[in-house]
């Protein structure tokens, strides 16, 4: 999507189905969905089928729009994986089941620990009705994540506490790990236009899966060069990303998707503004491998609720940057695993310096810093910018890292819109949040006061363009690209703003009207 001319066409795929050549033919707009719903029907398999590609190599081709067209001499071969289960079997799953459930009560004792939680839970309200100090509240906190945690553990049989089950706002310590072995995601097959596309801004990042995703980030170390720069072990590499992508949560904005398209982004604006050829090799691999770790287990609540709340993470870390220092914990944590440590053959002076810059970049996501970056920047570009200048590359690899990071409305409308229901609905959630715990609430995060477009309009207008223009005097050829859209997408959410507006303004003429006819009732 948003590609442009080259994504009109219809494709035609051949396909070996049992022996017999097959041919389907399926637009350039149509989603995986679609053609999977089409091979069900070529095989005529069930519904609950599941089916695979295979090139003549016996490499898994992705089903999607994009794969690379083949011909009826190397068609696919089409494996179809049927589901066991029957209506028939219902019974008796459910009878399985049932004695599973039993068996598991008596074995970890669910009944005995239902009743202890509510036990503790019950005292715990009763200290909280007599007005606690915030050290004790955060005392109960913390309390309240043991119980959690040990209601995890007697499930589990461990001891020790998984990271997917940590508080949305309270952070212990944690197992950085990966749950599943390498290679697990298969190998796909990229075609030349994807290739190309994933290089540019346009790139849609929702069409792809978290399997996907992983693959395509491991082309881009491979393309990159870094694989080779940092002497990489290709299984490690798959190892981290996979570390990784377990250790960003499942929140509606920052997740792992946005771990993805920001890289994406990074990619991108190597890619386009040759970035290659005025910083070394080393500091791509930190750009890059900075936008990977970013936001690593972000709870979903930003730093002004760490520090009103008095969160484990504002104590930590002493106000400061909370959570953009804990990204960079978990993500120095994860390259501590010797099986997921992709700089294990790097000298240990040029290590101390690539953690150096990560810390750099990811603390520079902070948007509270943003003015002041940002205006160091643009003083270095009106100066004279001097690329053989490390003050002044820090400078800029701070800039691009914050570029990608809020880069969302860059991309065509259809692809960055989405991002902003996503952000939204994070902001809500906080706001309900700091409501329910008598915190202040941003009015641009309260759900009775914000709309899309007034969420948008001052943010494009004052933070984004500003930022990108100040690129864009450096690096030309963003104009077009980059900078071009943004004002688009301002434009668009202003006229948004406006059609709201007259809305408004219409229904509150209707209910003046109403109310004017009322007491004219009331006066007859």
């Amino acid at each position: 999507m948003g590609n442009g001319a080259s994504y009109d066409a219809s494709k035609s795929i051949y396909l070996d189905v049992s022996g017999k050549l097959q041919k389907i033919v399926f637009s350039r707009h149509c989603s995986s969905r679609d053609i999977q719903e089409l091979l069900l029907q070529v095989t005529g398999s069930g519904k609950y089928a599941t089916i695979t590609l295979q090139d003549g190599s016996g490499a898994l081709i992705s089903i999607a729009p994009t794969m690379p067209i083949n011909t009826p001499r190397n068609p696919y071969k089409v494996l179809v994986q049927e589901s066991r289960q029957s209506h028939g079997d219902d019974e008796v799953l459910q009878t399985v089941l049932t004695q599973v459930a039993e068996q598991f009560d008596k074995a970890f004792k669910v009944t005995e620990l239902k009743e202890e939680v509510t036990r503790r839970l019950t005292a715990i309200e009763k200290r909280m009705e007599k007005g606690l100090k915030a050290v004790e509240i955060e005392k109960c906190k913390q309390e309240l994540s043991n119980i959690k945690y040990q209601i995890l553990n007697a499930k589990t049989g461990s001891g020790k506490r998984d990271s997917t089950c940590s508080n949305a706002y309270s952070v212990d310590e944690k197992k950085i790990g990966i749950k599943r072995d390498v290679p697990k995601y298969p190998k796909y097959t990229l075609s030349q236009e994807t290739i190309d596309y994933l290089k540019k801004p346009t790139f849609d990042i929702w069409h792809w899966e978290s399997n996907e995703m992983l693959s395509l980030l491991e082309h881009m170390y491979h393309e990159l060069g870094l694989v080779h720069e940092f002497n990489i072990n290709p299984i490690v590499l798959k190892r981290w990303l996979l570390c990784v992508q377990e250790n960003y949560r499942n929140n509606p904005f920052h997740n792992f998707r946005h771990c993805f398209c920001v890289t994406q982004m990074m990619y991108g604006m190597i890619n386009l503004c040759e970035i290659d050829t005025k910083v070394s090799r080393f500091d791509i691999g930190v750009l890059m491998t900075a936008a990977v770790c970013h936001d690593l287990d972000h709870p979903g609540y930003n730093n002004t609720y760490q520090i009103n709340a008095r969160t484990e993470l504002a104590v930590r870390y002493n106000d400061i940057s909370p959570l953009e220092n804990h990204h960079c914990a978990v993500a120095f944590q994860i390259l501590s695993l010797p099986e997921c440590n992709i700089f294990a053959n790097l000298d240990p002076e040029l290590f101390k310096k690539l953690r150096q810059g990560m810390i750099m970049l990811i603390l520079a996501t902070d948007m509270a810093r943003h003015s002041e970056i940002v205006d160091s920047f643009k003083t270095k570009v009106e100066n004279g910018f001097d690329f053989n200048n490390e003050d002044n590359l820090n400078s800029l690899k701070m800039v691009l890292i914050k570029c990608c990071d809020i880069s969302n409305e860059v991309r065509p409308m259809e692809i960055s819109e989405p991002w902003v229901d996503c952000l939204l609905q994070e902001y809500f959630m906080q706001s309900d949040q700091e409501k329910s715990e008598g915190l202040p609430v941003a009015p641009y995060m309260d759900r009775d006061k914000v709309t899309k477009p007034t969420a948008q309009i001052g943010f494009i207008k004052f933070v984004l363009i500003p930022m990108f223009e100040a690129v864009c005097k450096l690096f030309p050829q963003i104009e077009d690209v980059m900078v071009k859209p943004l004002r688009e997408a301002q434009e668009h959410y202003e006229e948004m703003k406006l059609k709201e507006d007259e809305v408004k303004a219409e229904v509150s003429k209707n209910q003046k009207q109403k109310k004017k006819d009322q007491l004219s009732v009331k006066d007859k």
